[in-house]
């Protein structure tokens, strides 16, 4: 079995941050961001890595920001270690298919997710209250059902091992002003509607996702990764059903198992069977191979 790279250690380069997933090296003008394949649910980091995630969730954010490059600029500049700086060249076999050079930005201290069904917190803030992010919701819906309307939920972007809280729009733009908070929700809307006409072809829903944003030069641009099974819901379409929990081509399955366990989402996380640990790489395989053709 291959057993996946839980970190990076890249003699000659300093590494900047070290996320719950991804590795990021200062390259002076630029960073380096390398996708290990470690997973996190409920806010833990598992102790096993998820052999190729890596790879996936490098080549699918490529995929999506190219598709979105006309609705707003993104950091990338390359996902090829042949045009990385010349410190890069020793590691380029590791490199390959799980890094990208980007543009150095200042990113923005809130998470923007956009929500066209209605899961995760979501349901639950609805079921408390029938509002999500301080926006009301008609009686009557269930679990993963299509909401009227497409909504943009913010929320701050907590520090490694806190949990991010959800905000309003008017906290949001409390946060960091007005333009930058219209510019975002534009952005963020337009990304969604069209990612999801695409999914849909492919036989994939994407129920919600998370993206991140940055300032460049005083340009809001798109950052972070994009539209991957970490940071969205995948649900296949032939199986969707409102009124109940969805099968998924993302984490869900992790989390559904660590449910299943009665884990009590404290350190430390459990050790992860063989067969979750294949299972959860074959969704992740999956939603690649029916999206990125």
């Amino acid at each position: 079995m291959n057993t996946g790279i839980m970190h990076t250690n890249f003699q000659g380069m300093k590494l900047a941050s070290q996320g719950k997933v991804r590795d990021i090296y200062d390259l002076d003008s630029h960073l380096l961001i390398v996708a290990s394949d470690r997973i996190s649910a409920f806010d833990f980091v598992m102790p096993n890595p998820i052999p190729g995630k890596g790879e996936v969730l490098t080549r699918m954010s490529a995929f999506w920001f190219d598709q979105a490059g006309d609705i707003i600029p993104n950091h990338l500049v390359s996902t090829n270690p042949d045009d990385y700086p010349e410190v890069c060249k020793p590691y380029r076999g590791l490199l390959g298919g799980r890094s990208m050079l980007v543009k150095k930005a200042k990113p923005l201290p809130v998470e923007c997710i956009v929500r066209g069904y209605l899961s995760g917190s979501g349901w639950k803030d609805y079921r408390e209250g029938r509002r999500v992010s301080g926006i009301s919701l008609p009686a009557g819906l269930k679990e993963s059902s299509r909401l009227p309307e497409t909504l943009f939920t913010p929320s701050t972007k907590a520090a490694d091992g806190e949990h991010d809280l959800a905000i309003t729009q008017a906290e949001m733009v409390h946060l960091i002003g007005r333009e930058l908070t219209d510019g975002i929700i534009r952005a963020s809307l337009s990304i969604y509607e069209r990612a999801a006409v695409i999914a849909d072809r492919t036989g994939i829903i994407i129920a919600d996702t998370k993206m991140e944003f940055g300032l460049l030069g005083g340009e809001l641009i798109l950052i972070d990764e994009l539209l991957t099974p970490d940071s969205s819901r995948f649900w296949p379409k032939d199986d969707y059903e409102a009124g109940r929990p969805q099968k998924s081509f993302d984490k869900q399955f992790l989390r559904d198992y660590l449910l299943s366990i009665h884990w009590n989402q404290k350190p430390p996380a459990p050790e992860l069977p063989e067969e979750i640990i294949l299972k959860t790489a074959e969704k992740y395989r999956e939603a690649l191979n029916r999206l990125v053709r």
